[in-house]
């Protein structure tokens, strides 16, 4: 990836439109920080999901990865502290792609 596409990543929540007037967080919401990998520096929207489901880590749907229309998997770290309430309250890693 170029150090453009880069930069129009970076701060924006994955999943949003690209032309979004408003692609970056929003107050109240509570997101994990993707580091590494296709994704690096895009925010998850975390807010409603359970515990297990945030130490499950995840799979998500990209075209920046090994295999265009693949996943890129993030994990958290066993251990990594979080911050609770709105805002980024932890980081995912990324640790591989899958199609």
């Amino acid at each position: 990836m170029n150090n453009g596409d880069e930069q129009l990543l970076r701060g924006r929540v994955y999943g949003r439109d690209h032309d979004d007037p408003n692609p970056g967080p929003l107050p109240h919401q509570t997101y994990a920080a993707l580091v590494g990998g296709p994704l690096d520096g895009l925010l998850l929207d975390i807010t409603n999901w359970r515990p297990e489901e945030i130490e499950d880590g995840v799979a998500l749907m990209t075209e920046l990865g090994r295999w265009p229309g693949g996943r890129a998997l993030y994990d958290p770290r066993p251990g990594e502290p979080r911050t609770a309430g709105p805002g980024v309250s932890r980081r995912f890693y990324y640790s591989g792609d899958t199609p």
